[in-house]
């Protein structure tokens, strides 16, 4: 079995290929207009789902059998078809051209394959047994799915400020400094509404300003827990 790379794509407008109508493909479909991709879909037959999609101008059906050729300008492209014939058939244009395949429940013709994905705001986790076990990947992301973890996606906003203004200020941070510095009451103060004050708090805590309960030196930061260091003699 293949290792996978982890990787995110960026899609928009980017020509994807859809080879199948069924529930699964209607399934991707979804995602991937969610991405920004411009989706094309072919297939004999079609879910009311695609169609739908088809009728209001989201995505381009062609009703009919796929051929050689279809994939040609595509940068991606999922084979959700359940004939492995068809399916050896994708493969090899997709292989010939480059083109990123994902075949549905057929490893070893998936140049990637989609993991089970977990979402809060803007914060995504993707959850991947490289395709040992899709049951256990579910079970994951719907334990995942109830995790406290993801409550700190609530802070994404804050987070993403201090970090634009590091980068303005060219501010050397570690980054296990960030780790010590996302506590409990600096999301909790996201959470309350004071995202002004949460940002100062965390951008003082980042250059050292605020050294209640962590290194009094930047540069000391600590990768078990950021706690100022006892530098007393020992008796």
């Amino acid at each position: 079995m293949p290792t996978f790379y982890p990787v995110f794509l960026n899609l928009t407008e980017r020509k994807c290929v859809i080879i199948g109508g069924g529930q699964v493909a209607e399934g991707k479909i979804s995602k991937l207009l969610d991405s920004g991709a411009k989706i094309i879909v072919i297939s004999p037959d079609a879910t009311q789902g695609i169609c739908g999609f088809a009728e209001r101008g989201q995505i381009e059906f062609e009703l009919r059998k796929y051929q050689d050729g279809d994939l040609q300008g595509a940068f991606l492209v999922v084979a959700a078809t359940n004939d492995t014939v068809v399916n050896q058939e994708i493969f090899e244009e997709a292989e010939k051209q480059g083109i990123l395949l994902n075949a549905v429940d057929d490893m070893p013709r998936c140049s990637f394959i989609a993991p089970s994905i977990v979402e809060k705001g803007p914060v995504t986790v993707a959850i991947s047994t490289g395709g040992a076990s899709p049951a256990l990947a579910r079970k994951l992301r719907e334990k995942m799915d109830v995790s406290s973890a993801l409550d700190w996606a609530d802070a994404t906003s804050v987070l993403s400020k201090a970090r634009q203004v590091v980068k303005e200020k060219q501010i050397s941070i570690d980054p296990q400094r960030w780790q010590c510095c996302m506590t409990d009451d600096l999301l909790s103060m996201v959470q309350a509404g004071h995202e002004d004050d949460a940002l100062n708090l965390l951008m003082d805590r980042l250059q050292g300003n605020d050294s209640n309960g962590k290194c009094s030196n930047v540069a000391e930061c600590v990768d078990d827990g950021c706690q100022i260091k006892n530098t007393a003699p020992v008796n």
